[in-house]
């Protein structure tokens, strides 16, 4: 599980922003934000909800937690395989620069097309 100063780092990096843009966005100064990616200083609650909705994504994003559903049952820590959980591979791709970003999607379009291919091609098979 990443922690939050990595997850605010890379948020950060992905929009081409520097520790000085970001530390207006929280009414700080760079130094005292550059102390958060550190981990250097606590980051306060407030500083959480304002980067989350500037960034579009949750606070427990931010914190490096899965969102829990209401319903009991929980996609985001859900396994895609025996190594990796749904909410830590949407981690990892939004951790991606923007072009890595649509690579991969590119990649797993590309994928649902050769699986539908082959399905297909089964299904006429089998007639």
């Amino acid at each position: 599980m990443k922690e939050y100063r990595e997850i605010i780092k890379n948020l950060r990096v992905d929009r081409d922003m520097n520790q000085t843009d970001v530390a207006k966005i929280l009414s700080t100064t760079q130094q005292h934000y550059s102390n958060y990616e550190k981990g250097e200083n606590e980051m306060p609650i407030r500083a959480f909800i304002i980067l989350a909705d500037y960034y579009g994504v949750t606070v427990d994003y931010l914190l490096g937690r899965p969102s829990s559903g209401q319903g009991g049952y929980d996609v985001m820590t859900s396994k895609i395989n025996n190594d990796t959980t749904v909410g830590e591979m949407i981690s990892d791709l939004l951790s991606l620069n923007i072009q890595n970003r649509d690579a991969v999607v590119d990649y797993i379009f590309m994928q649902k097309l050769k699986e539908e291919h082959h399905r297909q091609k089964d299904k006429n098979g089998s007639q």
